[in-house]
């Protein structure tokens, strides 16, 4: 599976929307009141450079492993680029990068929720390598429905949030 690219024009569609949740930027620090939250983590297995690791993720793989159709206005994640998830034929989830991490023992990136995804909210996927060489890929996210079918999904959606979730954090898993 690739990332295929959106039309210039699709592109600038998606960058005039504005977000659905005000505190853009918050996956970074304090998770904000009211949303279901979660934040999960997981050491990547040894021999896996940082450097691939961090340019797996930052080219889309953590979303296509998981099976996420990727329609980005970039092959390569960075500030302000704008995304379409797909899961299955009927499910298309808009998103914008809010801050991508370059740093050198951390990067990543986070993405924001824009009218037309299912939730609103926020998920942050971020590289750390320690100072003995452990590289940890973590997850943090915060969202709450957005759309009826969320919202009828009730106790479902945080079980299919949290089996995606998995597939992220499996995807290093080689």
């Amino acid at each position: 599976m690739t990332v295929r690219l959106l039309s210039p024009r699709r592109a600038a569609e998606l960058r005039a929307r504005p977000w659905t949740y005000p505190e853009v930027g918050q996956s970074r620090g304090d998770i904000p009141d009211g949303y279901k939250t979660f934040r999960r983590a997981a050491a990547l297995p040894a021999g896996i450079s940082f450097d691939t690791a961090a340019d797996d993720l930052l080219t889309w793989r953590v979303q296509r492993s998981a099976g996420l159709r990727v329609t980005a206005s970039e092959a390569r994640v960075e500030p302000d680029t704008v995304v379409e998830l797909g899961l299955g034929p009927f499910v298309t989830a808009p998103c914008r990068v809010v801050y991508v991490i370059d740093e050198p023992a951390r990067r990543g990136f986070a993405y924001g929720t824009l009218p037309g995804h299912p939730e609103r909210g926020e998920e942050a996927f971020v590289l750390d390598r320690r100072e003995d060489g452990v590289i940890t890929f973590t997850v943090t996210a915060f969202s709450r429905p957005a759309s009826l079918l969320a919202k009828l999904a009730g106790p479902l959606g945080g079980l299919a949030q949290n089996a995606m979730t998995t597939r992220y954090l499996r995807t290093f898993d080689r």
